[in-house]
């Protein structure tokens, strides 16, 4: 059954303006939690690092992402049953007592390594639960769907460029704990956003019905289109051969062959590109947006095959920066049509098991990047991720529900 939102006055008469209350405050919330989060992930990387080493980072980052994984579906559930904004709210305080927790260990001392996992696992949790309503929202707060959908992603990239850059400072000149106190605030701030919005679902599914029949329902609605599982199907093996692959050989490859700041300017071109990507999304509305999405993702071919050719910097930058704009574009399209062909009644739950089949390619490619590395030259490794990205841009737009599949 569709549902609506309850909608202020000001936004029934203005139907296509996107900056209404709800949508601000929204944006709000989303643009200071990313940069937190973006914060986090260095204040995690440097200081964990430097008192536990390399295995206590990965342990850190393992149970957070362990955890997400793993309360991702019931987070959609819980969204559909009471609504995304009250989990989201509640994702937000959990991540609030966490992070002010390790902020007053770290501050005080050297917390110990078992602290610092309970509060990751925990932090984790709440990221599973948090991350189905924020797809789930954008048809409550914005008529206009896809220009939301690329606003948020331009909010996103400013997140992750300016994020690890004010960690890194903090980090230079105060301390680890002070990093996790503003991480914590960056939380109550979402929270308080998110607690202000005044549009509501009209309905949800029965109260009486329970949490196995709600997830049943939802794998029921995700399998049923043909074109979603199609994506999810191709996209594991997106992440597994790509995304997987190039984070840590890519860092390892450009700051062996031209120093850790390459690195960071590669990211800084990626996340530019990202900007681009969203702003193109905002302007153009081609009727097919998954065919269209479909195309652009061969532009992210350019990002492993940079380091792969070992490119001079101003080329690795712009393949990095052609990347991110292929990348954004397709999110947006990818977004745009989830929310606009999903029931909103069972919009979150289907969010969490797209989401659930995307992280599972890369956290794979992940695990397995490191062995295989060490009996197959990394640049090979490149060049089949290079490959790979044509490989899924050639099965997007071969797949008929994919390609076929239009604007409502």
């Amino acid at each position: 059954m569709e549902t609506t939102a309850v909608l202020d006055r000001a936004d029934l008469q203005a139907p296509t303006r996107l900056w209404t209350r709800d949508f601000t405050l929204y944006f709000g919330a989303r643009s200071v939690s990313l940069l937190g989060d973006a914060m986090m992930q260095v204040a995690a990387a440097l200081a964990v690092g430097k008192t536990y080493g390399v295995s206590g980072v990965g342990y850190v980052l393992a149970v957070w992402t362990l955890a997400a994984v793993g309360f991702v579906v019931f987070g959609g559930v819980f969204a559909d049953r009471i609504g995304a904004r009250t989990v989201m709210v509640a994702a937000d305080i959990v991540r609030v007592v966490t992070q002010s927790v390790v902020a007053v260990a770290f501050l005080t001392g050297t917390p110990p390594l078992w602290l610092l996992l309970v509060c990751s696992s925990l932090a984790g949790t709440a990221a599973g639960m948090f991350q189905p309503g924020v797809n789930g929202m954008i048809p409550l707060i914005a008529r206009d769907r896809q220009r939301a959908n690329a606003t948020l992603k331009i909010a996103d990239a400013g997140s992750q460029l300016a994020g690890p850059a004010l960690a890194g400072l903090i980090m230079a000149f105060s301390s680890a704990g002070v990093v996790y106190s503003l991480n914590a605030a960056a939380f109550a701030f979402s929270g308080l956003c998110l607690a202000l919005i005044r549009a509501r679902p009209a309905g949800g599914p029965k109260r009486s019905s329970t949490i196995l029949l709600d997830l049943r329902r939802g794998w029921t609605e995700f399998r049923s289109r043909t074109w979603m599982w199609s994506v999810i199907v191709i996209w594991v093996f997106f992440g597994l051969l790509v995304f997987g692959p190039y984070i840590p050989l890519g860092s390892r490859l450009i700051g062996e062959r031209l120093g850790e700041a390459a690195y960071g300017w590669a990211m800084a071109g990626l996340g530019t590109g990202t900007v681009v990507g969203g702003l193109i999304a905002i302007k153009l509305r081609p009727p097919r947006p998954l065919a269209a999405g479909g195309i652009a993702v061969a532009g992210f071919t350019f990002v492993p095959l940079s380091v792969a050719l070992e490119l001079s910097l101003p080329l690795l930058v712009a393949g990095h920066l052609l990347g991110g704009c292929a990348l954004a574009f397709w999110s947006v399209m990818w977004s745009t049509s989830v929310q606009a062909q999903v029931a909103e009644d069972v919009l979150n739950r289907v969010t969490a098991y797209e989401i659930a089949g995307s992280v599972s390619g890369a956290a794979v490619g992940q695990a397995l990047v490191g062995p295989v590395s060490d009996a197959v030259d990394p640049r090979s490794l490149l060049f089949v991720s290079a490959a790979a990205c044509v490989a899924v841009c050639v099965a997007l737009l071969a797949t008929r529900p994919i390609r076929n599949l239009h604007q409502p």
